[in-house]
């Protein structure tokens, strides 16, 4: 236990005189929280979108005002034809095009076929699924109305409409900042405990202290405990720190237990930072450890299902996420703050979590050898 100790201290010694090291700890996670947050959303709420009305009647400016009247559609111009349209799409000033026929309302009285084109700008395919959705029900709703508008005109009286109100839960604003805030902290604390844990190590040998390391009476179990350790204070550090900025900048919920949260956050960093030793035991170089350490972080980060829903990912890929470790952590990050997720929901994720890390860390030990 004494000789233990002793690590320790060296540990936090080493960590907080290392100029590298000491950036990521305190100053990425505000940094990363504040920007990617921002950033790294799926929201679209400025569809620039141009207008050709070559009917020019009540009728025709209710379905394009609908979509200025919508929060996600900026209305960017109108046109006289559908060939100066297309210029704002080579432009790249618009990203859909409205076109209206003329005759629109004569076929609107007449209780006629009614046709509106809609061009959506499919560069970028993800844009333009969610526009195409978007302008998809909003000519849903119109297409709602537009009988009820018939009637209204010809018989004069207005017909009762079924009042629709809708509830979501456990985001009711659809705010994506309480998705986005629960995943950035998972890569946070896995940056922490797999990334600098490794390259701690190999740091050691590069400055030749691993080799006092080996001529010491110092056991296999001592030295990954003492590695273990100071990095699974400091994650945890680094997601109370992470939570408390979440908390006050975006108001993200807290609805499930903290506890329970910090609980699988000390399995999971069991589990990762028993991975990075395990790499840090196969490099000899900074260099080295960091290439394997990226090479993983990003494979894991964009099979997590941060930015895309696991659901949606091909079969094999679902599969393959059961090894995933990073998917379980920003499952269960996401489940017990916005959701409020108890351990009768998530016990099946806890046991996997924790056999995994009992797997990583045995191997870690018995794969470490008293050598430079």
């Amino acid at each position: 236990m004494r000789t233990l100790i002793f690590l320790l201290q060296k540990e936090f010694i080493q960590i907080f005189r290392n100029r590298t090291m000491l950036p990521i700890i305190f100053l990425m996670p505000i940094v990363q929280l504040v920007i990617l947050v921002y950033a790294a959303t799926l929201e679209m709420k400025d569809i620039r979108f141009s207008v050709v009305d070559l009917d020019q009647t009540e009728q025709s400016r209710g379905v394009w005002q609908r979509f200025e009247a919508s929060p996600f559609f900026h209305l960017n111009s109108f046109h006289s034809s559908e060939k100066r349209a297309m210029q704002d799409f080579y432009e790249g000033t618009a990203d859909l095009l409205i076109i209206i026929p003329s005759g629109f309302e004569q076929s609107f009285y007449r209780n006629e076929p009614l046709s509106v084109q809609i061009l959506v700008n499919a560069i970028n395919g993800l844009t333009a699924g969610l526009s195409s959705s978007y302008a998809t029900q909003i000519l849903l709703s119109v297409n709602q109305d537009l009988p009820l508008r018939l009637y209204a005109a010809q018989s004069g009286s207005q017909l009762k409409q079924i009042e629709i109100t809708r509830r979501f839960w456990f985001n009711s604003s659809l705010n994506f900042k309480h998705y986005m805030v629960p995943g950035i902290l998972v890569i946070l604390v896995t940056v922490i405990g797999m990334f600098l844990s490794a390259i701690n190590i190999v740091r050691e040998k590069e400055l030749g202290t691993m080799e006092q390391i080996n001529v010491s009476p110092i056991g296999k179990v001592q030295f990954i405990l003492g590695k273990l350790i100071p990095f699974i204070i400091i994650a945890l550090f680094e997601l109370a720190l992470g939570l408390g900025i979440g908390k006050l900048l975006f108001d993200i919920p807290l609805r499930g237990s903290l506890w329970l949260l910090f609980s699988f956050a000390f399995l999971y960093l069991l589990l990762v930072i028993g991975f990075g030793l395990l790499l840090s035991t196969h490099s000899r170089t900074q260099q080295q450890v960091m290439f394997m350490s990226f090479f993983f972080l990003l494979v894991f980060i964009l099979m997590s299902g941060i930015f895309t829903p696991v659901e949606t990912m091909p079969d094999w890929a679902r599969k393959v996420n059961y090894l995933n470790p990073f998917a379980y952590f920003m499952k269960v990050n996401r489940m017990i703050l916005l959701k409020g997720s108890s351990i009768v929901d998530l016990w099946r994720d806890f046991l996997t979590i924790g056999l995994y890390a009992f797997l990583v860390l045995s191997l870690a030990i018995l794969t470490y050898r008293k050598r430079a």
